[in-house]
């Protein structure tokens, strides 16, 4: 039996988290990531399933439509994946008041 590395079980994860909190198919998210519509469906389930790993460009052009960060389809910790949503839903003062409380809590 092959083992996946766990980078890769988290990206399927993810991506289909995502996709589906977005409520779009495969074949939506495949096009809109500039996957030709004939096989968009299909490499996308792919890349869930983890039959196929997602190259670096293709993963940012994922995270661009499901407006993610790139590095939320590939944080082991679920935590700081729901952490850097909630962090990029805030307005930009919100933003500076979670930094400046999250640097307060470091420090004790």
């Amino acid at each position: 039996m092959v083992t996946r590395p766990s980078y890769l079980n988290v990206f399927c994860r993810r991506v289909k988290q995502a996709r589906q909190a977005k409520g779009l198919s495969q074949k939506q998210l495949g096009i809109a990531a500039g996957i030709d519509e004939f096989v968009a469906s299909t490499r996308i389930n792919r890349y869930e399933k983890g039959v196929h790993e997602a190259n670096i460009q293709i993963a940012q052009h994922l995270a661009t439509v499901l407006e993610v960060p790139l590095a939320y389809l590939y944080t082991e910790d679920d935590e700081l994946a729901e952490l850097m949503l909630i962090f990029l839903a805030l307005a930009k003062p919100r933003r500076g008041e979670v930094m400046q409380c999250a640097r307060r809590l470091r420090t004790k």
